[in-house]
């Protein structure tokens, strides 16, 4: 399964939640779309980019799934 990430993701404010909320129902977290909600909303927009993208990388390390940073 590939990685989730924000990048490339419609910059719409509900776009980006309910990419993140679908991240955590693949990762059997669906108990923290609302909470990811709350705290999302609960700033500017600059809050809602950095609260989604706290609980996409919560979906990628409940899958298991690794950066794809390369190895120097």
């Amino acid at each position: 399964m590939k990685r989730f990430t924000l990048v490339g993701v419609d910059g719409n404010a509900f776009s980006i939640m309910g990419y993140t909320a679908n991240a955590l129902r693949k990762a059997g977290l669906k108990d923290k779309a609302d909470e990811m909600y709350d705290r999302a909303t609960s700033g500017d927009y600059y809050n809602l980019i950095a609260v989604c993208d706290e609980y996409v990388e919560m979906a990628n390390e409940a899958l298991g799934l690794e950066d794809e940073e390369d190895d120097e």
